[in-house]
């Protein structure tokens, strides 16, 4: 047997499989019909040996005492008996005769070999009933029976029987060997034996034949089903055959057509949508550019402006930056979806990128931070930026201050938790924090924040190969944010290692060209009046 189909045999032995029991309820089923067989047969042919050579020497033994032993005076010497004893058992079919009679009123007792049969021999228990006088009934007319018994001496088996004469004569006994019925039925259970080991045997082959016929199929199902689920919906079966595994066959290949077909479906409307969403916002970016540029003159001049004017003017430029932030977003869960999101790394201080996201927000006074300096790690600082001002300000707008970050770390894992000191996040809130759009409240739809924020900070986390966690302090007083990245991340889980900051850049398209003009996934322009997040927009 080769390597690969033994391991592959070996591999569906296991204690679970369904190989291993069909083997295992074929071998019982066999066991028990082989060991019953046997048994029945062996129990049969014991009987028919032991009665058989029971009845010959019973018998004879019996014609022997009718024709030899009746015929005898009542008087006998020992001798007289031992020529009797001996007599009879020279023309037995192997058997030793003992004689008990009497002489001058005394008990004489004769044996055909005294070495191998002595009344010692004979046990109580039927010496008993041979002496014993059998009352009459039912039209007997003989006192005296025939009574035999199967015994053990020295370890073999033997047939002893006795009857007495009636009418005064001797009694007489018989031993009969029955070792040779022994070793003819020790052969008969070695043959039994043997059988029901081949029987184990080839049950075992036949199982395994069926096994295989059975389970091949149910394998190759098996490895259909997982490459489907592997996402190769293209995977089909080979049909043969017209029984129920063909029938299962033709099923699966029907659904896996019918899922291929949705799927293509799918993918095709999800990229059609996708491509239209950062169609749209690419669309937007130069209007948006244009009136954002006239808006910021308009604000300029408010002061100027007719009183009844100027909060128009006020309207007009918060809704065009608001417009301008919700665009930006878009463009980045877009790359997100697309996959085209990728990383350009660099070694920072995280205590001084964390001060830098801060101070470039006008956020120091609310802010307690809780950092080391010269605690190096490899990220895109530009990403980062973006989690943390998306986390801070979340927990500026919807906690209490002061808010605290504070950054931790070890050999490979960087941690950064912002602990607000506000009413905390419901509960039924917690599992949605971090989805695209999510409202805490119905009544209140329309927020300051598009909604995004914390799904795109969730989102750059992971393609460092990090994860945001949020909860409630256990003391009561306010939510956590908890960030976790890698101290090099490099080789995030899911990621390529690019490394190279041109490769980056190219790969990242015009998420590179307009990092210099994004805002920060809802976090504001640097040195904006030190307007927060938009969070998640209500979230809390």
């Amino acid at each position: 047997m080769s390597g690969a189909p033994k391991r592959s045999f070996l591999a569906g032995l296991r204690w679970t499989s369904l190989r291993l029991r069909l083997l295992i309820v074929f071998a019982l089923v066999a066991l028990v019909a082989a060991v019953s067989a046997s048994g029945i047969a062996y129990w049969l042919n014991r009987e028919a040996v032991l009665t058989r050579t029971q009845d010959a020497a019973l018998g004879d033994f019996r014609r022997q005492m009718q024709n030899r032993a009746a015929s005898l005076p009542v008087e006998l010497t020992a001798a007289e008996l031992r020529d009797a004893a001996e007599q009879m058992s020279s023309s037995s079919p192997g058997y030793h005769v003992l004689l008990v009679g009497s002489h001058d009123g005394k008990p004489v007792v004769a044996s055909s070999n005294l070495d191998a049969f002595t009344k010692q021999d004979v046990p109580e228990s039927l010496q008993r009933q041979v002496d014993r006088k059998q009352p009459l009934k039912n039209g007997d007319s003989f006192g005296y029976h025939l009574f035999w018994q199967r015994t053990s001496i020295n370890g073999t088996p033997y047939l002893v029987a006795g009857t007495k004469i009636i009418g005064g004569g001797p009694t007489g006994y018989m031993l009969k060997s029955l070792d040779q019925e022994r070793q003819d039925l020790n052969s008969l259970a070695w043959s039994l034996g043997v059988a029901t080991a081949l029987a184990l045997i080839g049950s075992a082959l036949l199982a395994q034949a069926a096994a295989t016929t059975v389970l091949r199929p149910v394998q190759r199902l098996g490895d259909a089903a997982r490459k489907l689920g592997e996402g190769k919906l293209d995977t089909r079966l080979v049909v043969s055959g017209t029984d129920e595994l063909a029938d299962l066959s033709r099923t699966f290949n029907r659904a896996a057509s019918s899922l291929e077909k949705k799927v293509a479906d799918m993918s095709a409307r999800e990229e059609s949508s996708r491509r239209f969403v950062a169609d749209m916002s690419h669309e937007l970016r130069t209007p948006l550019t244009a009136i954002t540029a006239v808006a910021e003159v308009l604000e300029d001049e408010a002061d100027n402006l007719d009183p009844m004017i100027a909060p128009a003017v006020h309207l007009v430029v918060s809704e065009t930056r608001r417009l301008n932030d919700l665009v930006e977003n878009l463009m980045e869960v877009t790359r997100f979806d697309a996959g085209t999101a990728r990383l350009v790394l660099d070694t920072v201080d995280v205590a001084d990128q964390v001060t830098a996201c801060i101070d470039a927000r006008a956020w120091l006074d609310a802010v307690d931070l809780d950092a080391e300096r010269g605690l190096m790690a490899r990220l895109d600082p530009r990403r980062l930026d973006v989690v943390l001002a998306n986390l801070i300000g979340n927990a500026l707008k919807h906690g209490g201050s002061p808010v605290r970050v504070a950054v931790r770390a070890d050999d490979d894992e960087l941690t950064i938790e912002v602990r607000d000191h506000g009413p905390g996040v419901p509960e039924e809130v917690l599992p949605h924090v971090f989805d695209r759009f999510y409202k805490a409240s119905a009544s209140r739809p329309r927020s300051e924040g598009s909604g995004l924020g914390l799904s795109i900070a969730m989102e750059n986390a992971h393609v460092h190969g990090g994860d945001i966690t949020a909860y409630n302090s256990p003391d009561g007083d306010g939510a956590v944010f908890l960030l976790r990245l890698p101290r090099d991340a490099g080789r995030p889980a899911g990621q390529p290692a690019e490394t190279d900051r041109d490769a980056a850049r190219e790969a990242d398209g015009d998420a590179v060209q307009d990092a210099g003009r994004e805002q920060d996934a809802g976090a504001g322009r640097s040195g904006e009046r030190g307007r927060g997040t938009h969070g998640k927009g209500g979230a809390r």
